[in-house]
């Protein structure tokens, strides 16, 4: 990881939605490139005769296990140099705290700007939180609410009902919030040396998972007789509402990437630390977590593909080490 005083092009280059997004495209494509070819295989062995098959040295099933193992290999493989690859840039953005030490620098750049950094810290509302709406005592600075209903339909053909979610609502709220340092002061604005980055727009930002707060389905409250005779006559009946509530919570830990301005502000004489999406088009990212644990992430997706690299192509070796082994045998044996 580079130190906090070091920015150069090369650390704010990093393009990581594209790269993800590259990933994803790649996944797609090569899985569907792998079912065509499986699906053709499989379509030309059906013409052959099953005399035919017998009498073949190899059971054209094996093959086309061992291609697609190798085939699934591979695309693993380019999977985990790609992660490999966004792991490389992504250590290579300049990561800082909201402190003094920041402020110096941003205010010695050239044009008080930053293109690409990120910033970790702790959430603080720079004014009134929002309460959640089930939880006492509970305080966040982003909060989305859900609801959703519950219906069935009577199906005259099967002389059932078929069940159908409607009427999804969502309700988002939001207020303005800074990152500060841990230990950091509780309500901004308070005093002129202290020091925070304000977040421009949170929900214009990718990649934040709020804290889910409440979730509960609701029954609906059975109608009696008469209720029962009016879903007869409509065929419809409500079952349930779900309603959930996800906040991002006062104090939480966020690391932002994006761009760092520092702007005047006619209360603050030195000016206001300012995080916000970039102008160049790269992503304005937002995660609920800290750096190295949103680093351990990707690692451990790496991981993961190139476990499965590795496992199979050594079932595909495997397979076909047995398989030529076999024939090797028979050869020998007449």
């Amino acid at each position: 990881m580079p130190s906090s005083g070091q920015i150069s092009k090369a650390h704010i280059s990093y393009f990581i939605g594209c790269q993800c997004t590259t990933s994803h495209r790649l996944t797609r494509k090569s899985l569907w490139i792998i079912f065509c070819f499986i699906r053709c295989i499989v379509s030309l062995l059906s013409l052959i005769p099953e005399k035919t098959m017998s009498e073949l040295p190899i059971n054209p099933l094996v093959l086309i296990g061992v291609g697609s193992s190798f085939a699934f290999s591979g695309l693993f493989y380019n999977l985990y140099q790609a992660k490999k690859e966004e792991l490389r840039k992504l250590n290579e953005i300049p990561i800082f705290k909201p402190d003094q030490h920041l402020f110096k620098l941003l205010k010695s750049a050239t044009r008080k700007r930053f293109q690409y950094i990120a910033v970790e810290g702790l959430v603080q509302p720079d004014g009134e939180p929002l309460a959640s709406k089930f939880v006492p005592r509970s305080f966040g600075v982003v909060q989305k609410i859900s609801e959703e209903e519950h219906w069935e339909y009577w199906n005259s053909l099967s002389k059932t009902w078929n069940s159908r979610k409607t009427n999804r609502t969502q309700t988002n709220h939001t207020v303005p919030f800074s990152l500060v340092a841990p230990g950091g002061y509780t309500s901004p604005g308070g005093h002129d040396d202290e020091v925070y980055v304000k977040v421009q727009n949170p929900l214009e930002a990718t990649g934040l998972d709020l804290d889910r707060v409440h979730y509960r389905v609701r029954r609906a409250a059975e109608g009696g007789l008469s209720g029962a005779v009016l879903q007869g006559l409509s065929g419809e009946r409500a079952v349930a509402k779900e309603e959930s509530e996800e906040m991002l919570r006062v104090g939480a830990t966020v690391t932002g990437f994006g761009e760092l301005v520092l702007e005047a502000d006619a209360g603050v004489g030195a000016g206001v630390m300012r995080l916000q999406a970039p102008q160049d088009g790269r992503p304005y990212i937002l995660v609920a977590t800290d750096y190295k644990s949103y680093l351990a992430r990707h690692e451990s997706s790496a991981s993961m593909w190139k476990t499965l690299a590795v496992a199979c192509g050594a079932v595909g070796t495997t397979v076909l080490a047995g398989t030529l082994y076999n024939l090797l045998k028979k050869h020998d044996d007449k």
